[in-house]
């Protein structure tokens, strides 16, 4: 239950103070008043989506807090713990908004988001607008409604979660066939070229191997030559011939030297080794450079053919091992397209038939809800002046989407013996109020915990209709604490307690008041909704027998 709303500098509101009670709270004043300017400051408090200029001429942030009583078992405490905020019988919301839009709100002395205020507004105040009687006039919103009278939360959640799974494989399916059909159509390339890289075989890092090889026996003709004499000059018969003459002279003089020989004779000995060595790479470097024709041929097909490939598919030969497993990948794709089209094929049939399944239960719930609904507004109908009305709820099937495959319209006949039809081309305006009534009621009648906020719900009736509105209010609220913004007197009367908003200017500055009402006062408010700017004694005499009735 809404206990008070603190509002500061919003709008032409400076400061108010507003203490609710139980039972149906009635606010009452002349049109531009301020009467919005208060759901604008609740709206505002709970979350929900409000207008840029709330801060007040003159002030540097509105702020508005809002205390509500919590009743054990509330929805909102569950909320409140999965969000991690502190929670107990009085709930605490408050929320400010600077001159620059810089918006703050915290939950119990906790810091909070905008988002958390939300969740929570839904469990706490419903608000039956100006506007709700324009959506229902839509039926685009009716299956919604039906929905929510429904309980369908679960059922449209699987339902959603299916239409999902069914539109991705579809889409991956799409996919699938369209990778297809661009393969199909350079599916011979494709068998050419990993035919071709296959025969070719190539190897990363050979097109540097064969061209070094290439130009080593493409010189091999002009430096075997200083070769084969370099050869010659450290073979046995050159250099390698005279240290050994020189080690053996040494070693023949060595013994009559004392010791001063024994050095140079060691290192003749090592540069004999070296040339024995060096003469031997040497022979091995002829052997190699030998020319063979044949082999210079091969090698230099071997490397065109690999430089020709590159050149082929636009890249370096280096390249051209990941290139054949590409090709050779995206082939093995081709072969492997009809299985695996297939396979996802079946999986948007399974798809698609557990779409069919939740949309089927989703329409099952619905149909059953229908008439649930249709049997709970005609017993809400008659109190409101409206007992030959028939309200009915038509399902039609509809294009599948995520919520299913109905259409729900809700048709009304007004007239006895009068065909049902759309509730825009037969309702009148008042009509219409009583109808949104109705159905508010049958929506909220499970709700615990509720504070219920009717604007101007009776505009378009007067009379013994709006008397029979304020009473299905005042019946309403003796289970709920219910808030209604009118201008009907007959509703006002209905009222446990009343307020009345006034407009006040003062020093250049318009302000906005609430002031409670006592039994004297409502008498005069009543009477001034019943006769205007002039009240005179008989329209006091009406006031007090509308609160007497």
């Amino acid at each position: 239950m809404l206990r008070t709303l603190a509002i500061r500098d919003l709008l032409i509101i400076d400061q108010l103070d507003l203490d609710f009670e139980p039972g149906l709270n009635v606010l009452t004043g002349e049109t531009g008043a301020g009467k919005s300017i208060l759901l604008d400051a609740l709206g505002f408090v709970l979350g929900w989506r409000s207008r840029a200029d709330l801060v007040r001429d003159g002030a540097e942030e509105a702020r508005v807090e809002a205390v509500i009583d919590l009743a054990p078992g509330h929805p909102a405490r569950t909320i409140l713990a999965d969000m991690g905020l502190p929670a107990g019988d009085e709930l605490i919301l408050s929320r400010t908004v600077s001159t620059a839009g810089r918006k703050t709100a915290r939950i119990n002395g906790a810091r909070a988001t905008a988002e958390q205020l939300q969740a929570l507004s839904d469990s706490l105040v419903e608000l039956h607008g100006q506007q709700d009687d324009r959506g229902l006039l839509d039926p685009r919103g009716h299956r919604a409604i039906l929905d929510a009278f429904a309980g369908s939360a679960g059922a449209l959640a699987a339902t959603r979660a299916a239409w999902s799974a069914w539109r991705e494989a579809r889409a991956t399916l799409a996919t699938a066939e369209q990778a297809v059909v661009a393969l199909r159509a350079e599916e011979d390339y494709l068998r050419h070229a990993v035919a071709d890289l296959d025969r070719l075989a190539p190897r990363s890092g050979e097109e540097a191997e064969l061209d070094a090889a290439r130009r080593l026996m493409q010189a091999s003709g002009r430096i075997r030559a200083d070769i084969a004499r370099a050869t010659e000059a450290v073979s046995p018969e050159g250099a390698e011939g005279l240290v050994t003459e020189a080690i053996r002279l040494l070693n023949h003089a060595t013994p009559a030297a004392e010791g001063r020989l024994d050095a140079p004779l060691e290192a003749l000995m090592r540069a004999r080794e070296a040339l024995a060595e060096a003469e031997g790479s040497l022979r091995d470097t002829l052997e190699a450079l030998r020319l063979d024709p044949r082999m210079l041929e091969e090698t230099e097909e071997r490397l065109f053919a690999l430089r020709a490939a590159a050149r082929k598919h636009g890249i370096a030969p280096d390249d051209l091992p990941a290139e054949a497993e590409s090709l050779r990948a995206r082939l093995a794709a081709l072969d492997a397209s009809a299985a695996d089209t297939a396979r996802l094929a079946r999986a948007v049939t399974g798809a698609a038939d557990a779409y069919q399944t939740a949309a089927a239960a989703l329409t099952a719930r619905r149909r059953a809800a229908a008439g649930r609904l249709a049997a709970a507004m005609a017993g809400e109908l008659a109190p409101l002046k409206m007992e030959r009305a028939t309200f009915t709820v038509a399902i039609d099937p509809a294009e599948p989407g995520p919520e299913g495959a109905d259409l729900v319209t809700f048709e009304a006949a007004t007239n006895p013996g009068a065909p049902a039809g759309p509730l825009n081309r037969i309702a009148s305006g008042g009509e219409l109020s009583r109808f949104l009534l109705a159905l508010k009621v049958c929506l909220t009648r499970d709700a615990s915990g509720l504070t219920l906020i009717f604007d101007e719900i009776d505009r378009g009736v007067g009379g013994a209709t709006a008397d029979a509105v304020g009473r299905r209010l005042a019946a309403l609220a003796r289970g709920a604490q219910v808030l209604v913004v009118t201008h009907s007197p007959q509703v006002a009367a209905r009222g446990q307690h009343h307020w009345r908003v006034e407009k006040t200017v003062a020093g250049g500055r318009t302000l906005s008041r609430v002031v409670p009402l006592d039994p004297a006062g409502r008498i005069d408010e009543i009477a001034r909704m019943l006769a205007g700017d002039s009240v005179t004694p008989a329209a006091r005499a009406a006031a007090a027998a509308l609160l007497g009735g």
